[in-house]
C-alpha cells in the first residue's frame, strides 16, 4: 500500500487557491446581478461556506482568480474574510475561455504547494483536512446526479488515469470533486505543460485535461482521498441548488437574529437574496469598493471528521 503520509504543522498547505471567474449561465436569473459563488445555498453564499471551511482547517492565504462581477466578489472578501491574506488575480477574457486559463493565469501569483478549489462547491469542513497534503485529489464514490471528469485508481489507490465517461469499460471509476492539492514542484511542471496548451490556443478546455495528460505520462501523481458522496454538491444549475439544501439545510446564524445577514451588514448585490454569514469578519459596515483594473498577469494583493482515505 502506498503510504499517504501524516498532516502536520511542517507540511500542512496554508494557501488556497479559488477559481471564481465564470458567468455562471445555467443558474440564471440567480447569477444576472450576482457571481455564481455568491449564489445562496440554504440562505448562506457558497463563498460564505468556504471561507468557514477554509478558515477551520487553517488556511491563511487565499488567491482567488475573478472574472464576471469582479467587484462582487472583492467586496465580500475583503468584507468577509479580514483575517486572510487576500491577493486577486483577474482573467479579463473569462467570457471566452474555460478554467484552463484561469489556472493559467495563477502562475505568477503563487510558488508554495496549495490547494485548488473551485468556487461551486460545498462541503462538510472535516473533509478538507486530508487534502492539506501536497499531490493529494479528492474523489467520490459515483450518484447518479455526478456527471463530468472520472478517474480509476491502481492498487496503491493513486490516480491511474482521467475518463469522462462512466461506460468504456467495468473499471471502477470514482467522480473527481474539483479539490485537488499540488506541492511546488508538482505545481511547476503543471505550469509548463499549462504554458504549451495555453501557446497552442487551447484556452478552452478544462484544466483536468492537463492533469490526464502529465497522469498518462507519468509526470503528475495525485494520491486519491474518498469523500462521502452525501456530504458535499457540485452547484451547475438550479435542481443543484435544490439537491444542495436538502443535503446542508438553513442553520441558525450564532449571535445574530434570524433576519440579520450581509444586507444590515451593508452587502447586498441588486436581486442577491437574504444571507445569513457566519464568517468571523462580517458585520462591519461596508465601504464603497474600489473597483481597479489589472492587467491579466497582475496580482493585487490587500494584506488585510475528517473523510475517509481511500487505503
Amino acid at each position: 500500500m502506498k503510504f499517504l503520509g501524516e498532516l502536520t504543522i511542517n507540511n500542512r498547505i496554508t494557501t488556497a487557491l479559488l477559481l471564481a471567474a465564470g458567468t455562471g449561465s445555467r443558474l440564471r436569473p440567480l447569477t444576472l446581478d450576482a457571481p455564481k459563488c455568491l449564489t445562496e445555498v440554504s440562505g448562506e453564499p457558497i463563498l460564505a461556506r468556504l471561507l468557514d471551511n477554509l478558515r477551520i482547517q487553517g488556511i491563511k492565504r487565499l488567491v482567488v482568480v475573478t472574472g464576471y462581477l469582479d467587484h462582487c466578489v472583492r467586496e465580500y472578501l475583503e468584507e468577509n474574510a479580514a483575517d486572510m491574506q487576500l491577493d486577486y488575480v483577474f482573467n479579463p477574457v473569462y467570457q471566452t475561455t474555460n478554467n484552463i486559463y484561469s489556472l493559467w493565469l495563477a502562475k505568477k501569483a503563487i510558488e508554495e504547494p496549495f490547494v485548488l478549489i473551485e468556487s461551486d462547491l460545498v462541503f462538510e469542513a472535516s473533509m478538507l483536512e486530508p487534502m492539506l497534503i501536497p499531490d493529494r485529489i479528492a474523489v467520490s464514490n459515483i450518484l447518479p446526479w455526478m456527471n463530468g471528469t472520472m478517474v480509476a485508481l491502481n492498487a496503491d489507490k493513486a490516480v491511474k488515469a482521467f475518463h469522462v465517461s462512466h461506460d468504456v469499460n467495468d473499471e471502477r471509476r470514482y467522480k473527481t470533486v474539483n479539490i485537488c492539492s499540488l506541492s511546488a514542484q508538482s505545481w511547476q511542471r503543471v505550469i509548463a505543460r499549462l504554458d504549451r496548451y495555453i501557446e497552442d490556443g487551447r484556452v478552452n478546455e478544462y484544466y483536468e485535461t492537463v492533469f490526464a495528460d502529465m497522469v498518462a505520462d507519468g509526470s503528475l501523481e495525485f494520491d486519491a482521498v474518498l469523500f462521502n458522496e452525501n456530504k458535499w454538491y457540485e452547484i451547475d444549475a438550479m435542481e443543484d441548488l435544490h439537491q444542495a439544501e436538502l443535503m446542508f439545510p438553513r442553520a441558525p446564524a450564532i449571535g445574530l437574529p434570524e433576519h440579520v445577514g450581509l444586507k444590515q451588514a451593508g452587502f447586498k448585490p441588486a436581486g442577491f437574496g437574504h444571507v445569513i454569514s457566519r464568517s468571523a469578519a462580517n458585520g462591519a459596515n461596508m465601504v464603497t469598493p474600489i473597483n481597479k483594473a489589472l492587467v491579466s498577469d497582475n496580482v493585487a494583493s490587500i494584506n488585510k471528521v475528517e473523510p475517509e482515505k481511500i487505503i
